[in-house]
């Protein structure tokens, strides 16, 4: 066990001093060049693997798609139609988008102020809260009389 810890010790401050007194230049950039070339490999064989993947699932999901309709034709049943709906483009990244002006946020706080209750106008959404509040004040007020006797 310390025979290993004096090993490790020491060769870590002998590849140090390796790096240190020199050493042939060239080495280095054949290092960089069989790096750059690694990845470029690693990422070859990732895309391939992705593409691999994704024609599985492909395959796969035509024989299940396949074994539906059997089951449909089967039973008569009626496949269902897919409603495409066409949203409206989002951005991929939501960091990236427009930044609002300061004219179409104070508008936008407007548009939250206004509740359902007012519509814009104020008298007659004062009226409509008052109202709603006299009869839910009124039901509360008849069950707890109902609920409460006095004697």
């Amino acid at each position: 066990m310390a025979a290993f810890i004096a090993k490790q010790m020491v060769g870590s401050q002998l590849n140090a001093v390796k790096g240190a007194v020199g050493g042939d230049g060239g080495d280095d950039e054949n290092d960089k060049e069989k790096e750059e070339e690694a990845e470029r490999e690693r990422q070859e064989a990732i895309k391939e693997a992705e593409d691999r993947r994704k024609e599985k699932h492909r395959k796969m999901e035509e024989e299940r798609e396949k074994m539906r309709q059997e089951i449909r034709d089967k039973y008569n049943i009626k496949k269902k139609e897919e409603v495409v709906e066409m949203a409206p483009q989002e951005e991929p990244n939501p960091l990236m988008r427009k930044k609002k002006t300061p004219e179409e946020l104070a508008a936008e706080a407007e548009q939250e102020d206004l509740d359902d209750f007012t519509n814009g106008d104020p008298s007659s959404g004062n009226r409509k809260l008052k109202n709603s509040i006299e009869t839910q004040v009124n039901e509360i007020k008849t069950q707890i009389e109902g609920k409460c006797s006095l004697q």
